[in-house]
């Protein structure tokens, strides 16, 4: 069997999510009709996630339905979530990936807090990898895409965390987008080499010696110039930059919105207009791009938006078969260990 023919198995969190459980049951279904190497299983309440596939059309033998009779919500602690809610959606689904090797990876779009804690307790960490990071894929101007990491999952970093978050990052460029040698950066507050606190002045040399095409510092504005393929950050500063970014982009759209509205000339101007604004909009359109994966985990996991809708968990479930075929895992503990090897 050719490696791109091997059935995944990809295990989803039914009830994790604004639009859950219908968003993300369609979304899986919808993967299994498109990608005829995938399978899904469900994990909610049974005869919830039963009414809603009652009406989708699929290959019943590609879909497995798992009981959990509670929901972990965003108002949990979620370490103490984790440890108590053993019948949550999320608890379950990864015990189940935990236990069972044939499952490539997990799909959720609940709180990024008990995803992030339920991997770390749960699944565990990739040997030779300080910490697990998370991964978000933003557009960029001349249409590529860059990979920030950390973007919230570690607030404290240290410098060799966040030379881990490099070479992971460079690696799942290369694997999800073809680049040869991908241009990471590490964000600071100016491009000059001194520049920064003390934490990116340690980080600064030590990303000089790794296997990896590092460009130097980077400015938060230039995020989404097209110059960077991965942009190395700590938790808090990702994060930040993140939602400062998404926030920026929103307000922009709906400035431009109000302004062409505001006078006739504005309105039809717009009608020329309309292809290119319908062009920017996918482009942005965050569910074109799936969820954020948590590297350095042992199994696959990706954090999906909370607001995501079926296209978004097909596209996150499109992440999994990607990373599975392209043995992501494997070649990161590889170059981890490789590269601690050499430190030793």
């Amino acid at each position: 069997m050719q490696e791109q023919d091997k059935v995944i198995s990809v295990i989803i969190d039914a009830c994790g999510g604004d639009n859950a459980p219908k968003q993300i049951v369609e979304g899986a279904i919808l993967a299994v009709n498109e990608y005829k190497n995938v399978k899904v299983i469900l994990v909610g309440k049974e005869e919830e996630i039963k009414t809603i596939l009652s009406n989708l059309t699929f290959d019943q033998n590609k879909v497995e339905v798992l009981d959990a009779r509670s929901v972990i919500t965003n108002d949990d602690s979620p370490v103490e979530a984790i440890r108590t809610k053993k019948n949550s959606s999320l608890v379950v689904a990864l015990e189940r990936l935990k236990q069972d090797d044939s499952i490539s990876g997990l799909v959720s779009a609940g709180s990024t807090g008990a995803v992030l804690t339920g991997g770390f307790l749960k699944i565990g960490r990739l040997s030779g990898i300080s910490r697990p990071a998370l991964a978000p894929v933003l557009p960029t101007i001349n249409g590529g895409n860059v990979v920030l990491i950390d973007c919230g999952a570690n607030m404290d970093s240290s410098a060799e965390n966040l030379a881990h978050f490099a070479l992971m990052g460079s690696l799942y460029s290369q694997a999800m987008f073809n680049i040869v040698s991908p241009r990471v950066a590490l964000l600071n507050v100016g491009v000059e080499d001194k520049k920064g606190n003390e934490l990116v002045k340690q980080v600064f040399p030590l990303l000089r010696t790794l296997p990896i095409n590092f460009v130097g510092n980077m400015e938060a504005r230039d995020t989404l110039s097209g110059d960077y393929d991965v942009i190395v950050a700590d938790g808090f500063a990702g994060n930040v930059l993140l939602k400062s970014t998404e926030g920026a982009v929103s307000s922009m759209l709906k400035m431009l919105k109000a302004e062409i509205k505001a006078s006739k000339l504005g309105m039809f101007g717009a009608l020329f207009m309309r292809g290119a604004f319908k062009r920017l909009k996918v482009k942005l359109d965050h569910s074109n791009k799936g969820g954020s994966p948590f590297l350095g985990a042992k199994k696959v996991i990706i954090k999906s938006h909370g607001s995501s809708t079926a296209i978004t968990i097909k596209t996150s479930i499109k992440q999994v078969i990607e990373l599975e075929q392209a043995k992501m895992q494997q070649k990161l503990s590889e170059e981890i260990n490789r590269l601690n090897k050499i430190k030793e």
